[in-house]
């Protein structure tokens, strides 16, 4: 093949339409914990948004809710994968075992907010949230019927493989993934590029700009116990009477159960089984949906 503008073009549309093919047709699931956010700058400051009190009757003057007050600050950062094609393999026509190639990046592209997102929410009885906890803890700032300060669990210790319970209905979600600048198709396709005259090797890849960071704590309880009906509807009351500073529950919706491969025919039989060990009707069958992470490995 020679080696020209033309041909160039043509190889950059191959591998591109290779690329977005499979970027747009690869499945995710970091949707089932993180919100995505669109971010313009170098970083996003967020405020405490489970300070809001919710709709109230209004009589007198209005309850001015000042957000901001507390903030916490996801910064962006920089992510690539890069391939060289030596000028030996497009001139003999080597090109279409790159086509595979650049659907890989593809996928990695598409795959990769999984990856930022399910370590970090797995590593969350390790890691701070904003209000100053660990994003999974036993004693969050939280409130009881009266509006008064108490201590809050969304962690239950154990020595067992740990599963999830996730609201993933309401808008702010356990973790927010926060997206700058989106994956795309990239290459230096100039026959006069320094890396072309040097190396004899036109480069192709990706790049973008995102990070990850906690959210609301609230909207997840990690736990380590052994996964039982018992288990899982302890970990469901621990989340569903959780409390605003006013008094009144969240109403919380632990609508996911996700647990690693090794604990899905547990999962399953919990809460997809008509009927429990003892061959009673399962109380529990079709109150949350099952979700295996293999990132939870």
């Amino acid at each position: 093949m020679d080696i020209n503008a033309s041909s160039l073009r043509g190889i950059y549309t191959g591998l591109s339409t290779a690329f977005n093919a499979r970027f747009t047709s690869t499945p995710t699931s970091y949707g089932l914990i993180a919100m995505e956010v669109n971010s313009t700058t170098a970083q996003n400051e967020y405020p405490r948004l489970d300070e809001l009190p919710g709709i109230r009757e209004w009589i007198g003057e209005r309850q001015v809710v000042r957000l901001g007050a507390q903030t916490y600050t996801i910064k962006n950062r920089k992510f690539e994968e890069t391939v060289g094609i030596l000028r030996d393999q497009i001139e003999d026509d080597q090109i279409g075992v790159f086509v595979p190639v650049a659907g890989q990046i593809g996928q990695h592209a598409a795959e990769f907010p999984d990856q930022l997102c399910w370590p970090l929410f797995a590593a969350g009885e390790t890691a701070l949230c904003y209000d100053g906890q660990y994003f999974f803890d036993t004693d969050h700032p939280g409130f009881n019927e009266q509006g008064n300060e108490i201590s809050v669990a969304n962690y239950t210790a154990g020595a067992g493989p740990a599963w999830y319970l996730v609201d993933d209905t309401q808008v702010v979600k356990p973790l927010v993934y926060q997206k700058r600048r989106p994956f795309n198709f990239v290459s230096f396709q100039d026959e006069k590029d320094a890396n072309v005259f040097l190396n004899d090797e036109f480069l192709w890849g990706t790049s973008g700009r995102c990070n990850a960071g906690y959210g609301m704590w609230q909207t997840a309880h990690k736990s380590k116990a052994v996964l039982t009906a018992e288990s899982f509807s302890a970990a469901r009351v621990a989340m569903q009477t959780i409390r605003k500073k006013n008094g009144s529950v969240i109403n919380l919706r632990p609508s996911k159960l996700i647990v690693p491969p090794a604990l899905e025919g547990t999962a399953r039989a919990i809460l997809e089984a008509e009927r429990n060990d003892a061959g009673a009707t399962n109380i529990w069958r079709n109150t949350a949906k099952v979700e295996v992470v293999p990132y939870l490995a």
